[in-house]
């Protein structure tokens, strides 16, 4: 028999419970037994929803009130010192160390985040040194796996990997030069056979064990760790999962092979090539092999054809009884349920699949293996089969100007009219800004009034006009507020943005949006992406209309804001019939047409964001340099149209942008504005090995948090960022938009961002 596996759900709720429950207890309106009430009712429904969709393993200890990351450290005492002693509870600590706390004389910063691998969803970094003190504050796996069981659902408890985890973290401060994380292990494992060895005595069959940083490269570089690391736990444990997604294990799998796990998870959705070496290294094992063949990163249904197909070779190779058929990664990265939208089309609908719908699909491909004679099992594999064949007969059409458009494309339209050099001297005489020139990201405080009018809008409550009237309100006290506190380079605020991504999405032909597909990005910050279905287009002007009316409203400087074609390509789900570049290249036009009439209507300097340029890098070095090309070439694609005197401006941020330096060069972006603050300023030392002849800006505040940073403190990041980049060539603005933070401390972080550039004026 075929069993069925989710690797792991969405943390939100249907209804967005658990993001609610958050900030109530972060503002203070609802109590820590209330909090947790609010998540203990999500992770009921969800596992009995996906019990009652017939998954069999189903997953438990991945629900997280932050990251999952986050969970672990807190669980294993790895708490950084400025953490402790501060009278906190366990719970605000986690959530200090998650968005820093500034409140009741306790003033810490975060943790740094990361993107995790090549997604959307950032994770917390563990801080590790040798210092560290590895301990079982609680054992977070066997409470939930007691709570399902209490709800009357057996199910998988989810643990992140010993080896992963530590590679994933960082050294602290206090860790001596050559120390690296992956040495704790001997002191982390000990923790790990307690918590496992906790599991197995209550009962627990199997587990799953995450680690990621086998589809690495560097994963080859620590078979003698993997194979310490099990060789302890495997005696001590339940059956073990050794769960892998987002990639192919390549020459990996050689030593995953002789590891003694019961069972072993591939992704066949984003790397299916690999079956074939995968089957063949383990056939002579007792291993189990779980086929990820329902996509955890997309919303497209399964076409359960090619999953049996899949898994009927498994199943020649080893047996029905050593294959498991598995949603591809965790669903995490999923809405909840298609059930939540209400305007889609009927045609639109058949297309999709959310988390439990996926959960449905896994179930119903493992009867289908498992020879079932269930009329609705026959049903659902009849209908997968109409559907499919529908889309298919949909994406066979395309829009041949957009397709033509995207052919003329010449080599010329890359490259801007003049070097960098001769650029630059023509904005300084054109934009006139000071020496350590102050601007900000683009977005301003989204506030209860924003969002209440953009809803009344939507429901015919307020008329295009009178909303028109608000965003102008909006705009002129935002342009007034940067003008009082000193800013250089202004923005409009975005009031009448709902999403950096969703917003273009909605003005662009071959789009599709919803009401309520909510995924997690990070913490209580949940996004709706928008769904690309076709070419893209743009119809009309997108932005002209706001930014032009802010720089007639002031006399100095005023950029235009836009997102780059690859983030808006990698923070919507794309489609998966045609590549990736061809839809970057699309995006890419439609965004130089937009950058062009900005240009004409009088907006000098232009932000082109592409803060997912790394974060679509392929995990596998030898997949670089072809995405590299077409991202870089489809950015430079457009804004390499406008004159020398228009400052074309990019962001970056929560990525590792070292091994890509040579590339986020080759942008030619006048301006490149990337976090900084929160990653140790070590982004510096790129800067340092490889140079940078552009210029930059350097955040100097996490705008993630609530805190707000001190005059003082942006002057010592600005002397220690001075030291590396040249003063002409600096630029002084926070890490990122500040659509999240609320006003009173947007205010107060912002007086100290300029007060510390008239210091760096007067003194650098």
């Amino acid at each position: 028999m075929v069993l069925s596996s989710v690797l792991g759900f969405p943390r939100i709720g249907a209804n967005r419970e658990v993001k609610k429950a958050v900030e109530a207890y972060w503002a203070g309106k609802l109590s820590a037994e209330d909090l947790i009430k609010a998540a203990a009712d999500v992770k009921k429904s969800s596992w009995t929803s996906l019990k009652d969709r017939g998954v069999d393993l189903i997953p438990s200890g991945e629900f997280s009130l932050y990251d999952h990351v986050l969970d672990h450290s807190a669980a294993f005492n790895a708490i950084p010192k400025r953490y402790q002693g501060l009278g906190l509870s366990a719970l605000d600590v986690f959530f200090a160390m998650g968005r820093g706390r500034q409140a009741d004389g306790v003033d810490v910063p975060a943790c740094e985040m990361k993107k995790w691998f090549d997604s959307n969803y950032h994770f917390v970094v563990p801080e590790l040194s040798e210092e560290t003190d590895f301990k079982l504050l609680y054992n977070k796996a066997l409470a939930e796996y007691n709570e399902a069981k209490a709800a009357g659902v057996v199910t998988r408890p989810v643990v992140l990997g010993p080896v992963s985890y530590l590679v994933l973290g960082k050294a602290a401060k206090e860790a001596s030069a050559t120390f690296q994380p992956i040495s704790l292990l001997p002191k982390i494992l000990p923790v790990y056979k307690q918590l496992l060895s906790e599991l197995k005595a209550a009962g627990v069959e199997s587990v799953q064990i995450d680690e990621p940083i086998l589809v690495l490269d560097k994963g080859a570089d620590l078979d003698k760790q993997y194979a310490s690391a099990y060789a302890e736990l495997v005696p001590v444990a339940p059956k073990i999962m050794l769960t892998t997604y987002f990639n192919r294990l390549d020459s990996n799998i050689n030593f995953i092979a002789k590891l003694p796990v019961a069972g072993l998870h591939i992704d066949l959705v984003r790397a299916p090539q690999q079956l074939g070496e995968v089957l063949a290294a383990i056939k002579s094992t007792p291993i189990v092999i779980s086929l990820g063949v329902v996509s955890g990163r997309n919303i497209w249904k399964a076409d359960f054809a090619v999953a049996i197909k899949y898994a009927q070779t498994a199943i020649a190779a080893l047996g029905a009884d050593r294959v498991i058929v598995a949603t591809s990664s965790s669903l995490l990265h999923t809405p909840v349920t298609l059930a939540s939208e209400k305007k889609l089309t009927e045609q639109q609908r058949d297309w999709f699949s959310f988390a439990l719908e996926k959960a449905s699909e896994v179930a119903t491909i493992a009867a289908v293996l498992s020879g079932s004679q269930d009329p609705k099992v026959s049903a659902a594999l009849e209908a997968n089969k109409v559907s499919i064949a529908k889309r298919r007969q949909f994406e066979s059409t395309s829009d041949d100007a957009v397709r033509k458009r995207v052919a003329a494309i010449t080599p010329d339209m890359y490259d801007r009219k003049s070097p960098f050099a001769t650029r630059k001297e023509v904005q300084a005489k054109h934009l006139k800004l000071p020496k350590f020139p102050t601007t900000t990201i683009g977005s301003f405080p989204q506030t209860k009034e924003i969002r209440t009018a953009r809803a009344k809008l939507g429901k015919g409550e307020i008329s295009e006009a009178e909303y028109d009237e608000f965003i102008k309100k909006e705009i002129d006290m935002v342009v007034k507020f940067q003008e009082k506190v000193g800013l250089d380079l202004l923005v409009h605020g975005e009031p009448e943005r709902n999403d950096m991504v969703q917003y273009f999405g909605e003005q662009l032909n071959g789009f599709v949006f919803t009401q309520n597909a909510w995924v997690q990005s990070y913490g209580s910050r949940y996004v709706r992406p928008p769904i690309i279905v076709s070419d893209v287009s743009r119809p009309k002007p997108m932005t002209v209309k706001w930014s032009s009316y802010a720089q007639k409203v002031s006399s100095k400087p005023m950029k235009g804001m836009l997102s780059g074609p690859v983030t808006i390509l990698n923070w919507s789900f794309p489609r998966d019939d045609v590549p990736r570049k061809l839809q970057s290249q699309q995006l890419a036009l439609a965004l130089r047409d937009e950058v062009l009439d900005l240009e004409k209507a009088g907006i000098s300097a232009i932000q082109v964001d592409e803060p997912a340029i790394r974060e679509g890098l392929p995990l596998r070095r030898s997949d670089w340099d072809e995405y590299l090309q077409w991202a870089v070439d489809t950015f430079k694609l457009s804004t390499a149209g406008v004159s020398d005197a228009t400052q074309t401006h990019s962001h970056f941020c929560y990525s590792d942008f070292g091994d890509i330096f040579p590339s986020i060069q080759r942008l030619d972006a006048d301006v490149i504005s990337i976090e900084f603050s929160k990653s140790d300023m070590k982004l510096l030392h790129t800067f340092k090995q490889y140079g940078y002849s552009n210029q930059i800006g350097p955040g100097v505040y996490d705008i993630h948090s609530p805190r707000v940073p001190s005059e003082q403190e942006i002057i010592q990041r600005l002397q220690t960022t001075l030291a590396i980049i040249p003063d002409h060539l600096m630029f002084i603005n926070p890490d990122c938009g500040l659509k999240t933070r609320g006003w009173k401390e947007t205010e107060a972080s912002l007086a100290n961002l300029v007060a510390a550039a008239r210091w760096a004026r007067a003194n650098a």
